[in-house]
């Protein structure tokens, strides 16, 4: 039966109007660069598909020539599990700032669980674009 769905996943993937392929094998996690991808067909719809896609992360790979579906991509993952960052605590002009160990990882405005290096106190926050975790008051 694996044989089977496996033959049936190797078999050639119809192109649709706007496609974006995959330029080179991309193993899972590759984030979607623009020399990554490109379009089959460069109509208008295409190039919105081309910018959703552009910055995502891949949870699946994908081999050269087949077509990247968007259920197969996630927001790009900011934070590693075990990875040193920044805990960040702000209220109005006040920011306190700490080391901590990421539990888990965590894209950006997820809440993660993060481990003070200093204390070791475990807090929840969120991640910020850059990377750091702010904690944000009870």
């Amino acid at each position: 039966m694996r044989g089977l769905i496996f033959l049936l996943l190797m078999l050639p993937q119809p192109m649709l109007a706007g496609s974006v392929v995959a330029n080179r094998t991309l193993p899972a996690g590759t984030v979607i660069s623009a020399g990554d991808v490109s379009l089959v067909d460069n109509q208008q719809e295409g190039g919105e598909i081309l910018e959703k896609i552009l910055g995502q992360q891949l949870r699946v790979m994908v081999y050269q020539g087949r077509r990247i579906d968007p259920s197969t991509l996630t927001p790009p993952t900011l934070v590693g599990r075990n990875q040193i960052v920044t805990i960040a605590y702000e209220r109005d002009a006040l920011r306190i700032e700490a080391e901590g160990r990421a539990l888990s990882a965590g894209s950006a405005g997820q809440i993660i669980r993060v481990m003070n290096n200093a204390s070791r106190v475990t807090v929840s926050g969120r991640v910020a674009p850059g990377g750091t975790i702010v904690v944000q008051q009870n």
